[in-house]
């Protein structure tokens, strides 16, 4: 392994250098929906600029599928031109009009998400994993003019009542939406920034998930930050003297999140059409030694994803026997990144140690607040960084207060990459957001001197026992810890004198045991005796998740059954 390089400049001069007057991501202030906020001046008026843009791209490989398609750019916007042509001339598609896709990751899910985009419209991104109820639930609030549907998820609502047309993606996709041979232009429709682009829905861990508003501003403003992320970490590690390197080497990516998910529609779908990037979706369910296999074939330079897809990489059986000397940066996001996971991916992939970072963020903030560099974790392991440019991160009160440094509070957040609201739900959107349109993220967390963002726990899930607050993050992070344990959970018991107690829920590796007392001696040795678990569970299957990899606690707690399909 390579020697730890050493950075020229902080992370802070980096970006203050790149956001200068005159410099390519030159920040200045605008109002946006009645607030003053900071935006990154030269950027596109809506995502449709990219996608004309990208056949500058031409005959590149732009999209490659595991079931063996491709397209190159200048195949791609002809299909989309194709797709959309139909969405307007055989269901009425025009500006503001919803278009649902249900689906695994597919090329017509890409498709359809651009052409729908090209025409003013809003994707409604229903989530795949979705129970039949929910599917009707979801259709029912968006109200689409049509869906796209694959096989699997059509046969989950084939005896409900759909009154929009259907289009099943294996069945009527080639018929009713993409032509080859037809050679038209890309709509030309007038689209405004603010104007809603798509409907990503949140992860309904309690009640029914709402329908975030992503307008173009707030995902155009994702792949932007990203990219000055990027642009900072060059000028920090500048490249050797003698480094060479090919203006036409084309990136190449693996990408396996879903299409329904940030992770999946802005920083690929999205990200990969306005950089030229190549990308390689996998479909169907999570497989790890796939990703490895690609990985090492392709000589992908960056790996991440969501924690249970890291674990599930490092620790397959086949880890050691691919060379990943190339893999140069690692990250992720999704759910908090544990200083025990922190480290496996470290001693797993350490020339990529010196590029790690992991972003926090959530639907409604446009998927991305605060960044944490390699410098922050090996610091401050359980932080989650600090704002991103043009992001504000401030700790209030129950009652909108705003807290001082180091008090634990609400974490909210302020900038161009806030939703607008949720889809008609005008009660929830005023609930998620305190005077100013400062979004509230529902966690509890805290700022230290240095403007670092720590989080304590989802505010729902805080536990009170005998007036202590209790954080149940802390006790999973050091239960992470213990090398029997695959994972754990920790949840709030009520208790008729206490409030509550503390109960933890564990699933050991395969092959290994583990006792309740082996668990409480281990937490007891590190935290304090109110923290300790009263209750163990010892589960022998997986924690319920949802697609973004949070654990679904009202699962485990019995307030609501596991609706989720994973597949």
């Amino acid at each position: 392994m390579s020697q730890r390089p050493t950075p020229v400049m902080t992370i802070e001069d980096a970006y203050a250098r790149l956001t200068a007057p005159g410099a390519p991501f030159e920040i200045v202030d605008q109002e946006v929906l009645g607030e003053q906020v900071q935006v990154i001046k030269n950027r596109p008026p809506h995502l449709r600029h990219w996608l004309e843009k990208s056949a500058d791209f031409g005959d590149r490989e732009c999209w490659v599928f595991d079931d063996g398609r491709a397209l190159t750019y200048r195949e791609h916007i002809r299909a989309v031109a194709s797709v959309a042509y139909a969405l307007r001339t055989r269901f009425g598609i025009g500006k503001g009009d919803r278009v649902g896709v249900l689906g695994a990751n597919s090329l017509e899910w890409v498709l359809s998400f651009w052409a729908t985009t090209s025409l003013g419209a809003v994707t409604c991104a229903m989530n795949g994993w979705w129970q039949p109820d929910e599917i009707v639930y979801g259709r029912e609030l968006t109200k689409p003019k049509v869906l796209i549907v694959d096989e699997k998820r059509y046969q989950r609502i084939a005896d409900r009542p759909i009154d929009v047309p259907v289009v099943v993606i294996e069945r009527d996709f080639a018929d009713l939406l993409w032509d080859p041979t037809l050679d038209v232009e890309l709509p030309t429709d007038p689209i405004d920034e603010d104007d809603a682009v798509a409907i990503l829905f949140t992860s309904g861990t309690t009640g029914r998930p709402k329908g975030a508003i992503s307008t173009h501003r707030n995902l155009i403003g994702f792949v932007q930050i990203s990219t000055l992320s990027g642009a900072a970490r060059a000028l920090q590690f500048p490249p050797p003297a003698n480094a060479s390197a090919s203006a036409s080497t084309q990136t190449t990516n693996v990408v396996s999140a879903p299409l329904f998910h940030v992770s999946g529609l802005q920083s690929a779908a999205i990200s990969g059409i306005a950089h030229g990037i190549r990308y390689i979706w996998t479909t169907g369910r999570f497989d790890p030694k796939q990703i490895l296999e690609i990985t090492a074939r392709e000589k992908i330079t960056r790996m991440g994803g969501i924690t249970t897809q890291v674990w599930r990489i490092l620790e397959h059986p086949d880890f050691d026997q691919y060379d990943l000397s190339h893999v140069t940066a690692m990250g992720g996001g999704g759910s908090v990144f544990s200083p025990e996971l922190q480290r496996a991916m470290r001693d797993k992939l350490p020339n990529a140690a010196a590029n790690f970072s992991i972003g926090y963020g959530l639907t409604e903030c446009g998927g991305l607040c605060t960044m944490a560099n390699s410098e922050m974790l090996e610091a401050h392991p359980d932080c989650v960084g600090k704002a991103i440019p043009t992001s504000q991160i401030a700790i209030f009160d129950d009652s909108g207060k705003r807290l001082p440094t180091g008090e634990v509070g609400n974490v909210c957040i302020k900038g161009p990459m806030v939703m607008p609201g949720y889809w008609d739900n005008p009660d929830a959107t005023a609930d998620a957001f305190f005077p100013g349109r400062w979004l509230k993220s529902g966690d509890f967390g805290w700022l230290d001197d240095d403007n670092l963002l720590f989080l304590a726990t989802r505010k729902r899930d805080m536990i009170i026992r005998g007036g202590e607050n209790i954080y149940p993050i802390e006790i999973e992070n050091r239960l992470d810890e213990h090398p029997d344990v695959a994972e754990a959970a920790v949840v709030g018991v009520d208790h008729r004198t206490l409030g509550q107690q503390v109960k933890a829920i564990v699933v050991p590796r395969p092959g290994a045991t583990i006792t309740a007392k082996e668990v409480t001696d281990w937490v007891g040795a590190s935290l304090a005796y109110y923290k300790v678990p009263e209750f163990v569970e010892i589960r022998n299957e997986p924690l319920p998740r949802n697609a973004t990899g949070k654990v679904m606690k009202h699962v485990l707690t019995g307030e609501a059954e596991n609706t989720m399909i994973e597949e």
